[in-house]
């Protein structure tokens, strides 16, 4: 049946996405789990660090009122290793071997770096400090973190660093975003499985791999992909027990006008559909519809257009779900190669960019402009648009444009 479609524009349906209420959850997981996780609490200092003064080198400890009148001989009170304290003081013209990072006595005042120092011929319990040095050499108690000081921010991807951090006031476990769940389902009678005979009429399923990947990219839990034969009953089937246990269900193909674009015919059908046609090209019949609570994202068959519409689309939702923006970086760029076509819609082009010593990005078509082809997705970098018009646009002229993450 032929489907009469009202098209919005690429914005109306980013704004459409983004007014939809997502439901964020958190969990306790641990810290050797947390890399690129989302820190869902601030995370404060539990006491003061270093909660001890410490030995900036290898060396020697002595007081401050020893220090003058070099060279001259040390009585060795004993070694702090790290890890050790040192019980007691040091007396008049004593000193203790100290390794960096070590406790340093209590009534220290400086660390008099090896280097500076001599040994004693036949006297062990001795060391002859040749000079002073300007510095003390020693770390405060608190001098990086005060009780309660901010560590990380709620809102922070964690990253190795930040865990190193953590770990460094004995936390173990932290408390993040659950990430959200997300299932993928491939449609069209055309799909072959990897690993089949190449038949005349069929195709790989190229897009299947491509989501997937992109979803746990985009910081989501991939629980379930599926392939399915165009089938109106199986999609129904399938898209109901899977809403029930995800957050969004991505699907891929059947979204046009054709007698077996069945993911329209489920759109119709949905509690409520947000769009089903955009004023954009590639991917105008990109379409998402809420059913049951769950948004179902129905992208392009056409790789080109699938790419894109994750980005455009999908992402920034997914990204939602853990209190982010999209790793999208959007700016503005100069055209710097021609763009011959014309447009009746807008028209989100894959391209690569650099960023000129100005400060400007500039950017350029990569290679093919068709839905349907994917030989450039490897080497694309950014999306950018070229508004519609009945006029080629202008060579350097501005250009939204998205710069793709993990290019």
């Amino acid at each position: 049946m032929l489907d009469r479609r009202n098209p919005i524009t690429l914005e109306e349906a980013q704004a459409k996405l983004a007014a939809l209420p997502v439901y964020r959850r958190t969990e306790e997981i641990s810290i050797d789990q947390a890399n690129h996780r989302i820190l869902a609490e601030d995370s404060r200092a539990t006491y003061d660090y270093p909660n001890f003064r410490r030995s900036g080198y290898d060396g020697y400890a002595i007081r401050s009122e020893d220090d003058h009148d070099y060279p001259k001989i040390f009585k060795v009170r004993g070694e702090i290793q790290a890890g050790a304290t040192f019980d007691g003081d040091l007396g008049e013209n004593e000193t203790a071997r100290i390794m960096t990072g070590a406790f340093v006595p209590d009534n220290a005042g400086k660390v008099i770096m090896l280097e500076q120092t001599r040994a004693v011929p036949d006297r062990p319990e001795q060391v002859k400090i040749m000079v002073t040095g300007k510095n003390d050499n020693i770390t405060p108690a608190g001098s990086e973190f005060k009780q309660g000081d901010l560590l990380i921010a709620a809102g922070t991807e964690l990253n190795p660093g930040g865990l190193s951090l953590l770990s460094a006031f004995g936390q173990s476990k932290v408390l993040v975003y659950r990430q959200p769940r997300v299932a993928l389902i491939t449609t069209g009678t055309e799909l072959l499985h990897q690993g089949d005979q190449p038949q005349p009429g069929k195709i790989f399923n190229s897009n299947g791999p491509m989501i997937a990947n992109l979803v746990k990219e985009s910081g989501a839990i991939l629980t379930e992909e599926i392939q399915l034969q165009d089938d109106y009953e199986l999609l129904k089937s399938n898209l109901k027990r899977l809403r029930a246990n995800n957050d969004v269900v991505i699907t891929d193909g059947g979204v046009s006008v054709g007698d077996f674009d069945y993911l329209a015919e489920a759109a119709r059908n949905s509690d409520e559909l947000l769009f089903n046609k955009l004023k954009l090209r590639p991917g105008s019949v990109t379409t998402a519809f809420v059913d049951q609570n769950t948004l179902v994202m129905a992208l392009s068959g056409n790789p080109g257009a699938c790419f894109t519409g994750f980005y455009l689309f999908t992402e920034p939702v997914l990204r939602r779900y853990v209190d982010q923006a999209s790793k999208s970086q959007k700016v503005t760029a100069i055209l710097e190669k021609p763009y011959h076509k014309t447009n009746g819609y807008d028209k989100v082009l894959r391209g690569t960019y650099r960023l000129a010593a100005d400060g400007r990005y500039y950017v350029q078509l990569n290679g093919s402009d068709r839905s349907g082809d994917l030989g450039n997705l490897q080497s694309t970098t950014c999306l950018f648009k070229i508004p519609h018009s009945h006029e080629p646009i202008a060579l350097n002229a501005e250009v939204e444009t998205w710069l793709l993450p993990f290019k």
